[in-house]
């Protein structure tokens, strides 16, 4: 999943950058409200995480603006103020959630898995499709029961295709939630990384996962047994 980090503070940014990308998370990061509205405007995120004090538009502004020009994703807010007006102008600006600075990193992570999970059921803290079983929180997946060791990379992959099992997913909407903006277009690492999750994957499972459809990107379906393609 894709997050638009917005924060100022380079050591605070670079803390929350790298938490989120070792819970599998791409993300990538606006210093000031100018750049998080282009960035908004021009990337498909799946949730964006913001700081009220930015260089103007301050934080507020930028999800009045967001929302005002119908961009619907979810926003956790972010702030040192905790006073009830300021969680009100938050909230009223368009913010989904809020959270007060100082917090605890596992706090964040799970308003943002609660964010997510409003999109509905397959965005549900375990996801399940057939026998393919993904924990959210966790991380841990498992097919029949058995347990399948992922990289980081490699489960993100893998939880996006699961919440569109049954779809075909092109590659550049592949790159759009699972990659950062520094992902290059023109290389193979898509591929790549299907083949290993594949491989990964059939260590313990007799039925083929991924489908490549060609021309048209890959799809999760466990229903049909394994073959060639």
């Amino acid at each position: 999943m894709r997050i638009l980090l917005v924060e100022d503070d380079p050591q605070i940014a670079r803390i929350i950058r790298k938490g989120l990308t070792e819970n599998s998370y791409a993300v990538d990061v606006a210093t000031t409200g100018d750049e998080a509205l282009y960035a908004a405007s021009v990337g498909n995120y799946d949730a964006i995480v913001l700081d009220v004090f930015i260089p103007a538009p301050n934080g507020f502004e930028v999800s009045r603006r967001l929302r005002a020009e119908k961009i619907n994703v979810p926003i956790l807010m972010l702030t040192a103020r905790d006073a009830v007006s300021d969680r009100i102008d938050g909230l009223d600006a368009g913010a989904d959630d809020y959270l007060v600075k100082p917090f605890q990193f596992g706090e964040l992570l799970a308003r943002l898995r609660a964010l997510l999970r409003r999109g509905g059921p397959t965005q549900a803290t375990v996801i399940k499709v057939d026998g393919l079983e993904i924990d959210t929180r966790s991380h841990r997946v498992r097919f029949d029961g058995r347990p399948i060791a992922l990289t980081t990379k490699e489960y993100g992959l893998l939880e996006y295709l699961a919440r569109n099992a049954g779809r075909i997913v092109g590659r550049a909407e592949i790159a759009d939630h699972v990659w950062d903006e520094e992902f290059d277009p023109f290389s193979n690492l898509i591929e790549v990384y299907v083949n290993r999750l594949r491989r990964n994957i059939e260590k313990v499972s007799e039925k083929k996962v991924i489908h490549t459809v060609r021309g048209a990107g890959y799809m999760l379906d466990v229903s049909s047994e394994r073959r060639e393609e």
